[in-house]
């Protein structure tokens, strides 16, 4: 396994690491099999989410006895001061440790820099832990463009991580992931695999890093099976071939048509559908086994489901890559039934 430095942080990761939003859908045992994988294949660095229901907990129970030999990472959907130290102090009881790595705020869309960077916003809190020991690094994952960039141009002495989608058909973050290697930020892969859509594992992992802006890659693992598959992948990078390159556009235009990158350019949308989200929730639920039902409570907590799209095509207009949006909902009701 090879091991690179996280930006700044100074913690040697290995270049695969291991995602945990899988862990979610096992038993404890299963996660107990799962760390027992990773720490045989030299896959220390691990990521976690308050919003990953169970992760955390099953995570920390199987880390008994062996914190000292990963890097721990999660993440909080909170945005406020009290909010941001409740969660910290549920993960840290969670994992069953008394630090954690690094701490990310989850998801951080363009709207809640003020309210995270305020006075009493969650920031606060996070370098109040990190001075107290409870946490090493703050980092944030991202979903949109606009924020992702904005962090790096604006909050880079700040943030010292960033998470961005970035795989084979998901490269839309390939500039702004360069700026923030450059200014010393660690860059994190997730959906490596692009929530199930691609395959070719190793192909997968190799496009990444031959791309030059990502530090490493967190594919979602929920057996000892898929840790042994990414962690052997883990030996072939280099630079991608005449084929390589060749089989990746083919992938680009079977996937482009109909696959949703998530940079939100389609809204707002008049009716209020999140669109980005009900792809990405009918994705899991066709793609990750054993996530079904976690992905259809998430689409039944959506304020504005699929089946309310009135058709006026407002969001294909603004799509830079011309989705058929209006189908593609369709496609999320036929699958939700709503």
């Amino acid at each position: 396994m090879k091991y690179v430095e996280l930006g700044r942080t100074g913690l040697q990761c290995a270049q695969v690491s291991f995602g945990g939003i899988p862990i979610q859908r096992s038993d404890a045992a299963n996660a107990l099999a799962v760390v027992d994988a990773l720490e045989e294949h030299g896959i220390n660095y691990m990521d976690s989410a308050r919003g990953y229901t169970v992760s955390e907990g099953y995570l920390g129970a199987a880390l008994k006895g062996r914190r000292d030999k990963f890097i721990l990472a999660t993440k909080s959907m909170v945005r406020d001061y009290e909010g941001m130290k409740r969660d910290v102090e549920t993960s840290l009881k969670n994992f069953q440790t008394d630090y954690i790595d690094v701490y990310q705020f989850h998801n951080l869309p363009l709207t809640a820099f003020d309210q995270v960077f305020g006075p009493d916003g969650a920031y606060r809190a996070l370098v109040e832990a990190r001075q107290e020991g409870k946490i090493g690094h703050i980092g944030a994952s991202f979903h949109g463009l606009d924020a992702l960039k904005k962090a790096v141009e604006e909050y880079s002495d700040k943030i010292e991580t960033v998470m961005f989608p970035f795989n084979i058909v998901e490269d839309q973050g390939l500039e702004v992931l360069k700026m923030a290697k450059d200014r010393g930020m660690g860059t994190i892969a997730m959906k490596p695999m692009a929530g199930g859509n691609l395959q070719d594992w190793a192909l997968a992992l190799k496009y990444i890093f031959a791309s030059g802006v990502i530090d490493i890659a967190i594919p979602g693992m929920g057996s000892p099976e898929e840790v042994a598959r990414n962690a052997a992948a883990a030996g072939a990078f280099g630079p991608l071939t005449p084929e390589e390159l060749e089989r990746c556009a083919a992938i680009r235009k079977e996937l482009g048509t109909t696959f949703c990158r998530r940079c939100g350019y389609c809204a707002p949308c008049t009716v209020g559908i999140d669109i980005p989200s009900a792809f990405l929730f009918r994705n899991y639920y066709e793609h990750y086994e054993g996530l079904k039902d976690w992905a259809a409570q998430r689409y039944a907590a959506m304020a504005h489901k699929a089946g309310e799209c009135v058709e006026c095509g407002l969001c294909e207009g603004r799509c830079p890559y011309e989705l058929p949006i209006r189908e593609m909902l369709k496609g999320v009701k036929g699958a939700f039934g709503e």
